[in-house]
């Protein structure tokens, strides 16, 4: 056995409900602090190391040693603290050192804190042997005098563990019960009063003892009709009826150990006294009842190790569940008792917990879900919806794996998949507050948050759920989504609908947000966001803000795949006509396509404002209460400007590339992304296909008819400004080291016939010219045309044969055959 293993914790602190919340599990030690002064007890977590409890070991410090393995204390006035050990040696451990400390003895359970009230306390609780307390008589005659006794009882710790001490040991708790039977049958009223002040204040000793005595089966209920009788004047809550006679404890099938029945029906009955039948907490001071939390607590926690260890119980209930035979009824009480058998096991520490989640697993509750969430009947559904968001909350690995392993299996129909199911019964939920339906959106979302998915452990777990997912389970959840917008409008209106559609449209933009080509794909392919936006025209505003807050997602991403679908779909009208039909009302639909469009502004996304000022502009110009929209129409018209001032740059630049450069370039213009595919596929094919090459001198007279004449004159390229700025051409040198791979006809001697026919003649002549008088500064270069392009700018027209015999005329010039790009 380890130090490790036996300092292992959980720390719990109990919370404003009365509840102990896990606070972390770790390793705790006893130091001296020199911070504080004094030795502390020290708790750091197991995973990281990181503090999670530093509580100095006070003199006056209550501190309650219970069931062997837990130590309970207050940190302050309203501040519960439970250290709950793995090894009961841990426990006794630091016990030992608290008592140490506190120069206690280390066999008692307690503690005793020194509470300096009042000169008579300091000296009494100072004494190491105070007197006991005496009770009076149990008699009916001394029930005022009792009562006033244990009320004393409470003003200092040493009284009530005195007080408790004494109650225990006289065995006064069923002497009290006595005079209760006693006053009912006399029917005294007075003295009923009497006792529910008693029982009252006995609770408040806070006594873990007293509370096993008060909770035994045989005492139990009289206690709580002493609670009956409330002195402020209301008549008494039949709450021993309801007990007896209205609660009806089911058995699934039946429980042979006794044990565990007799601490089920213990706890159900403590938790009601502590709910229904205890004055609500306000009426005591505060946390007064952390020890009967605590006893309820550890209860449960018994409960289910209890159950755990009954493997033959556990394997007769799960056989009977999933049995077909099994009445529906009988299935209801089988699947409640499941949902309270998970609640109860969230009190086990983690260890515990996962073993609990394994049992379950390995015994079948995902298939058994599958059957009990199509049963139509409210209670066993909504218990399945219990159960299933029980488990995806702890380990939603889980169930993506049993959804993996079902979709691997053939023999699994694809609409049986327990995803499926989930969301079938979450579109089919009938509930007018759709609360089912919202817990099963909850359940699909954390099975779809990729960052509870454990890449770590199982690398591919992400990919091939959201690809199953995508695949097969997508469809099912936007179907009714589909099938409400066949048309320009929302084809059914009634309100449990479209608070469905709101639902999946919730569950879509989380997708939107987190996933990314899986969701790009559906949203494309199946036109998924303008079937969206079509909800733009309901007549119920939440939905058309679900519908504006998806298309909002879509746009933060800041994709142009999206901005692109955007643009060419005309997905902005949609928005556009819901704000002119909002008549500039100012409520929260106009304020969010504001800031829809605020954002394209603070982002400058170019192809979004360029879409919308040029269709949707002039609707704007007269919304003067925002600068949004005048800003958009800036930005536009400011990079108008700087696009017509890049062309202007462009023309200038002709001569002097022709002048400058070995090649025509291609303008500097910015090029859409068609453009630059196009290029970039026909580069390649030229890098294919060398200068010199046979097939393709050949291939030129069968592409283009070309008509020469062998005295022709050099003719000049003509180019017609940015517009073709796309088509490439080069002058070529009489070196072929210097040759382009680009297409050009090349020959010294002859140049091509200038009886070619310019396309653009009209607009082309200036251009032509310059050419002209550029080529004879060149010392008659020969002139290369441009063949291929998005523009065939000059169409030369010289034959096959002419340009053979052109270039066999000249001895010292090279021909060289290649398409321009």
């Amino acid at each position: 056995m380890t130090t490790d293993t036996r300092r292992r914790v959980k720390l719990y602190a109990l919370n404003a409900d009365r509840q102990w919340d896990d606070r972390g599990t770790g390793h705790v030690t006893s130091n001296y602090v020199d911070r504080v002064k004094g030795v502390s007890l020290l708790v750091h977590a197991e995973n990281d190391g990181s503090m999670l409890l530093e509580s100095k070991i006070h003199p006056d410090t209550i501190y309650h040693k219970q069931q062997d393995t837990l130590i309970v204390w207050s940190e302050g006035d309203n501040f519960d603290l439970a250290l709950s050990f793995q090894e009961k040696a841990g426990c006794d451990e630091i016990w030992e050192k608290i008592c140490q400390v506190q120069g206690k003895d280390p066999s008692v359970e307690i503690t005793q804190d020194v509470v300096e009230e009042s000169e008579d306390e300091r000296f009494e609780e100072l004494s190491d042997s105070a007197p006991p307390i005496e009770l009076p008589p149990c008699e009916l005659s001394r029930l005022e005098d009792i009562s006033e006794v244990i009320a004393n009882g409470l003003t200092s710790q040493i009284r009530k563990d005195k007080l408790a001490q004494a109650i225990e040991s006289e065995n006064y708790i069923k002497k009290l019960l006595n005079l209760f039977h006693m006053c009912e049958d006399l029917e005294n009223h007075e003295g009923l009063h009497y006792l529910y002040e008693i029982f009252k204040n006995i609770f408040l000793l806070n006594k873990n003892a007293l509370f096993e005595i008060m909770f035994a089966e045989d005492t139990i209920f009289d206690v709580v009709g002493c609670l009956e009788y409330d002195p402020t004047g209301n008549p008494p809550k039949q709450h021993r009826q309801y007990l007896k006679q209205l609660a009806k404890f089911r058995e699934a099938i039946p429980i042979r150990n006794s044990d565990l029945l007799a601490k089920i029906h213990q706890t159900y009955r403590v938790q009601y006294i502590q709910d229904i039948v205890l004055p609500t907490p306000s009426v005591f001071e505060d946390n007064m009842l952390n020890t009967l939390s605590s006893f309820i607590f550890f209860n449960k926690v018994e409960i289910v190790t209890l159950i755990q260890e009954d493997e033959k119980f556990l394997d007769d209930l799960f056989t009977l569940l999933t049995d077909p035979n099994t009445s529906d009824a009988k299935r209801r009480d089988i699947i409640l008792f499941l949902k309270e058998f998970c609640n109860f096991a969230q009190y086990l520490q983690p260890q515990s917990k996962e073993t609990f989640y394994k049992t379950l697993i390995s015994l079948g509750i995902l298939p058994a879900l599958e059957i009990t969430l199509a049963i139509n009947d409210k209670k066993t559904k909504a218990a399945s919806i219990d159960i299933l968001t029980t488990i995806v909350e702890y380990s939603p690995s889980i169930v993506r794996d049993y959804t993996l392993q079902q979709y691997n299996n053939s023999d699994t129909d694809e609409d049986q998949t327990l995803i499926n199911i989930a969301i079938e019964q979450m579109l089919s939920d009938s509930e007018p507050e759709l609360g089912g339906a919202v817990q099963l959106m909850g359940v699909l979302r954390i099975l779809l948050d990729p960052e509870n998915m454990l890449s770590s452990v199982n690398k591919s777990e992400k990919s091939d759920f959201l690809n199953f997912f995508y695949k097969h389970s997508i469809q099912t959840l936007i179907a009714p989504l589909l099938l409400n917008t066949l048309s320009e409008k929302p084809a059914n209106e009634e309100y449990h609908t479209v608070q469905l559609l709101g639902l999946v449209l919730e569950l879509l933009s989380f997708c939107v947000e987190h996933h990314t080509y899986h969701i790009k794909n559906c949203i494309i392919n199946k036109d998924l966001l303008r079937r969206i936006l079509v909800l733009m025209k309901s007549t119920h505003t939440f939905l058309v803000l679900g519908a504006l807050r998806f298309l909002r997602k879509i746009i933060a991403l800041k994709d142009e795949f999206y901005n692109r679908h955007i643009v060419k779909s005309n997905l902005f009208a949609p928005v556009v006509d819901a704000f002119v039909r909002n008549n500039g009302r100012y409520n929260l639909l106009e304020s969010a396509i504001l800031e829809l469009f605020e954002f394209i502004k603070i982002e400058d996304i170019k192809s979004l404002y360029t879409y919308f000022v040029e269709n949707f502009g002039k609707i704007f110009d007269d919304v003067q209460y925002v600068q949004t929209f005048k800003t958009l129409k800036n930005k536009y018209d400011q990079q108008q400007d700087r696009l017509k001032e890049k062309e202007k740059g462009n023309l200038d630049s002709v001569p002097s590339i022709l002048r400058n450069s070995n090649r025509y370039r291609r303008d500097q213009r910015q090029l859409d992304e068609e453009e630059e595919i196009w290029f970039n596929e026909e580069e390649d094919f030229a890098e294919t296909n060398k200068a010199g090459s046979p097939e393709l001198d050949t291939s030129l007279g069968k592409i283009f008819d070309k008509k020469s004449s062998p005295e022709s004159s050099p003719s000049a390229t003509s180019v017609n400004g940015p517009k073709y700025s796309s088509s490439n051409s080069s002058n070529t040198t009489t070196s072929q080291q210097q040759q382009s791979p680009l297409s050009s006809l090349q020959t010294n001697s002859t140049p091509l016939n200038n009886n070619n026919t310019d396309i653009n003649s009209n607009s082309t002549t200036t251009s032509a010219a310059a050419a002209e008088e550029e080529e004879s500064s060149i010392h008659h270069h020969p002139a290369q045309q441009s063949l291929l392009g998005i523009t065939l700018v000059n169409s030369t027209t010289a034959t096959a044969s002419s340009i053979a015999s052109s270039s066999s005329s000249s001895s010292d010039s090279s021909t060289t055959g290649a398409l321009a790009e």
